[in-house]
């Protein structure tokens, strides 16, 4: 009984996710601020509700649930709208949290309506340990900043367009400065890139003492240290001044994307990440 109960409130919450992005795209197009509270606070139910779930689910297996694929899609997604709530707080950046959150809410719908596999929890169980615990954690925050850094970069772009047609309205204002998109892309990326560094540490770590058989050219590992080097280029490029504005923005899109591979594709490949 407790399951379909469950099962329900994810439900109700794919749904109060779904009416929150239509209302972030009705005030994207129309500039509508009553759309825009409506839909803010919509996302912040959501939020609490992903929270309680957590919780509960943490009281139920007694340990941090990141430790299988779905489990990593339901803390990414919840790490993805705590940023995004936090920045637009903080920097009142209209737009940040509707294109967070349909990144979010693509990884929550892939979660909600994934297969339940039963042997992932059982394998979860064996390989439950401190050290995985921080890899994990670790790379997943990691990867939820690195989101947030390729949506400004989208959000530069897209200001940097509306500057170059002379499309002056209500959207352009509403948009921070190319400046500003720039550098918060930056500074997130430069918070992202020693968190993932920590992780891949501990993650390797990890595999030496847990498998005999591991060996360093495992497609993840080798798909997680492409994302490190490609996004130590990218601070180099930027903090050195050899790339700004618009190429420097379009470079970290083109990061995000491998992130993507790395985190749901490469991983399947892999001998010892499940």
């Amino acid at each position: 009984m407790q399951d379909v109960y469950m099962s329900r409130l994810h439900e109700l919450t794919i749904i109060l996710y779904a009416l929150s992005v239509l209302f972030y795209f009705f005030d994207f197009m129309h500039n509508n601020q009553r759309a825009n509270k409506t839909a803010f606070w919509l996302l912040s139910f959501v939020w609490a509700l992903q929270t309680s779930f957590l919780i509960v689910y943490m009281k139920d297996t007694g340990r941090f649930p990141v430790l299988t694929i779905m489990e990593g899609l339901y803390f990414y997604t919840w790490v993805l709208i705590s940023l995004s709530l936090a920045i637009n707080r903080l920097l009142k950046v209209d737009f940040i949290v509707f294109f967070a959150n349909m990144l979010g809410f693509i990884i929550m719908a892939i979660h909600t309506f994934a297969p339940v596999h039963e042997s992932s929890g059982k394998i979860a169980e064996k390989v439950v340990s401190e050290l995985l615990f921080i890899h994990i954690t670790a790379a997943i925050l990691s990867y939820g900043a690195f989101s947030l850094s390729f949506i400004f970069s989208v959000l530069y772009c897209v200001q940097y367009n509306l500057l170059k047609k002379k499309q002056w309205g209500k959207r352009l204002i509403r948009i921070p400065d190319l400046a500003k998109l720039e550098y918060v892309s930056y500074l997130l990326n430069v918070i992202s890139v020693p968190i993932l560094l920590i992780a891949l540490i501990l993650g390797i770590q990890w595999a030496i003492i847990q498998k005999p058989d591991f060996f360093w050219y495992d497609p993840k590992i080798v798909g997680s240290f492409i994302v490190l080097l490609i996004y130590s280029i990218y601070l180099y490029l930027r903090a050195t001044n050899k790339l700004r504005g618009k190429n420097i923005a379009l470079l970290n899109i083109m990061n995000f994307l491998m992130v993507m591979i790395n985190f749901i594709f490469i991983g399947k490949f892999s001998s010892f990440h499940f």
